[in-house]
């Protein structure tokens, strides 16, 4: 710490918990952070060398802190999140998705109207939600609208207007929709029970309405009123329709809100089911927009505090992945089996799907970002110094030890680069040796690539074990190019990635984007090499073949050989077809030679 008074501000900080907010030389704010101990955690950023590049940075800029002490951790963490949304730090995660979102509306009112809204007035009102998206609000509007003949006018339905004779029932009344409180035709008490019923359906809890209509359709039933009966069973139908579309889980859980993570290098992606009577009455995800290499414990609780405040949710328990602190007053549950575990994992499964939803439009719209993130996850997965742009991968064949080959396939921003792939021949070879073989060839391609001041890839994969990586690693010594490249064998079995001079392997996830394109390279490499060697076994057959027939040169042997590439087509072609390569001569001994052997 160079600054002193930068110094004098640390050591006056108090050991309280509070927020603490960090301005650079002009002023201006670059980051909102909490902690339990304000002189701990604003000490933790100066006296180290940070992981991260853009970490140090922000450290370097600081020249101000500034500190709010409150009495709780959970006072902390409300005031951090107000203060990012207020202030908008450059360094703090940004919280995508900070939009309006519809309501339903129970007025407080005579005969109370339901209806959706953004806005919410405080006028004693009841509002539910907010709900992620109006379809949401339509399809319970429709339900309640089935259910229930409330009425959609906003008249003032006071006890003296309407003894009055002030209002006349509407076309809603005629067709049914409405019972007609405005002419008195329906008691507040009556439609008040109404609205009773819709405020547990929309806290998800539909047990008591369907009670009321079975009791009802039985009574209808018994009285020989069959036709209302029916309309009362088609309200059931509805109802039972609507609640095995929400209810997936066990109807014990109740009031209870659950949060998951999934995250990358640059973004992460919280989703939050809340659960009511068994229900999943709510869904939603956000993205947060990593700044400093932030911990999936440290995004969490951000959103989770952040949509607590959003939604108005104010159940006591919530489950998530792992303890996040939240204050004394909510009870953390973190599931391992059970119908609990299975909610958890569903939430976890909305967070991988709508991140690879937004991934996929990323590589739709910009291409170069979505390149940008896979190589720095791909930087991160396997230790890399720099990002890996050039990749190259060799692959050996050979079948029943005879001609063989190798295969150099180049990947360049994660993508197959097919005009930069390289067959190679062994020539210095006798016999199968697949380690000699590798070795000789990364010497070759390499030794070429430096000669012609090529450039260089910033990763080689080697399709082997610890075998072939030692053979490729002579050759990268005898460059001088150790410490230039980095070099990796990658074993078929077990996907396991060996390093040079560590006996223990690296095994990656095997759904990560990192072992998906190493496999690709390595998938890709075998078919290269694979399609060279068969082109190159059916060229031998062929020369072989036809160098047995008398009175065929070496000049008619290298024309056949490139008209028929291999001896079976050679055998199924008529006189005509070889008489048109060579001529009528030569086409003539050639099928009488075939007739008379059984040489394949």
């Amino acid at each position: 710490m160079q600054n002193p008074t930068l110094e004098l501000q640390i050591q006056t900080l108090p050991d309280n918990p509070g927020v603490y907010q960090y301005y650079d030389k002009e002023g201006k704010i670059l980051y909102v952070g909490k902690a339990k101990n304000l002189k701990k955690r604003v000490s933790s950023y100066f006296n180290k060398i940070h992981d991260t590049a853009k970490t140090n940075v922000l450290v370097k800029k600081i020249v101000t802190i500034r500190h709010i002490v409150v009495p709780t951790e959970t006072d902390a963490l409300l005031l951090e999140n107000n203060l990012i949304k207020t202030l908008q730090p450059r360094y703090n995660v940004l919280l995508r998705d900070d939009k309006s979102y519809p309501w339903l509306c129970i007025k407080k009112e005579p005969f109370s109207r339901i209806f959706a809204t953004r806005r919410m007035v405080k006028d004693g009102s009841e509002y539910f939600g907010p709900y992620t998206s109006f379809k949401t609000v339509s399809t319970i509007l429709d339900l309640i609208k089935k259910l229930y003949p409330l009425r959609t006018c906003n008249y003032d339905l006071s006890k003296s207007n309407i003894e009055s004779g002030k209002f006349k029932v509407c076309l809603e009344y005629h067709i049914g929709n409405c019972m007609g409180p405005c002419e008195g035709h329906e008691t507040l008490e009556n439609y008040q029970k109404q609205v009773d019923a819709i405020r547990e359906i929309l806290k998800g809890n539909f047990k008591e309405s369907m009670k009321d209509f079975k009791r009802v359709m039985t009574n209808l039933a018994a009285d020989m009123h069959f036709e209302e009966a029916q309309k009362i069973k088609e309200k059931i139908e509805i109802l039972e329709n609507y609640q095995s579309r929400s209810t997936i889980v066990n109807p014990k859980i109740t009031n209870i809100d659950v949060f998951s993570i999934v995250s990358d290098e640059s973004a992460a992606y919280v989703n939050f089911l809340q659960i009511s009577h068994g229900s999943i009455i709510r869904s939603h995800t956000m993205e947060i927009k990593k700044k400093l290499d932030e911990s999936d414990e440290e995004l969490l609780e951000l959103a989770i505090i952040e949509l607590r405040e959003r939604f108005q949710l104010l159940s006591r328990e919530v489950i998530v992945p792992f303890h996040v602190d939240l204050g004394e007053n909510i009870k953390i549950t973190i599931p391992q089996l059970g119908d609990k575990k299975q909610i958890l994992d569903l939430s976890v499964r909305n967070a991988k799907f709508y991140r690879i939803e937004q991934l996929k439009q990323l590589q739709i719209v910009d291409p170069d970002r979505h390149t940008k993130r896979i190589m720095a996850q791909m930087q991160k997965d396997l230790r890399l110094p720099v990002e890996p742009r050039h990749i190259e991968c060799f692959d050996n064949s050979n079948i029943q030890g005879t001609n063989p080959v190798a295969a150099c396939v180049v990947f360049k921003d994660g993508k197959p680069s097919k005009k930069d792939y390289r067959h190679f021949n062994i020539k210095t070879v006798e016999g199968p040796d697949d380690f000699a073989s590798m070795t000789e060839v990364v010497y070759r391609r390499y030794k070429r690539l430096v000669e012609e001041e090529q450039p260089l890839p910033q990763l080689i994969i080697i399709d082997g074990g610890k075998g072939q990586l030692s053979s490729a690693l002579k050759s990268i010594d005898a460059l001088g190019l150790r410490g230039k490249i980095t070099v990796i064998g990658i074993a078929k079995r077990l996907e396991e990635l060996f390093y040079p001079g560590d006996s223990v392997p690296l095994y990656l996830d095997k759904r990560s984007e990192t072992l998906k394109i190493i496999q690709q390279l390595r998938n890709e490499a075998h078919r290269f090499g694979i399609t060279h060697h068969r082109d190159k076994r059916s060229k031998t057959a062929l020369n072989s073949s036809i160098e047995s027939i008398p009175g065929i040169g070496e000049k008619t042997m290298l024309a056949l050989i490139q008209h028929f590439k291999s001896v079976k087509r050679l055998k199924l072609a008529t006189e005509k077809e070889i008489s048109d390569v060579i001529g009528m001569s030569k086409a003539k001994k050639i099928v009488e030679f075939y007739k008379t052997t059984n040489e394949i």
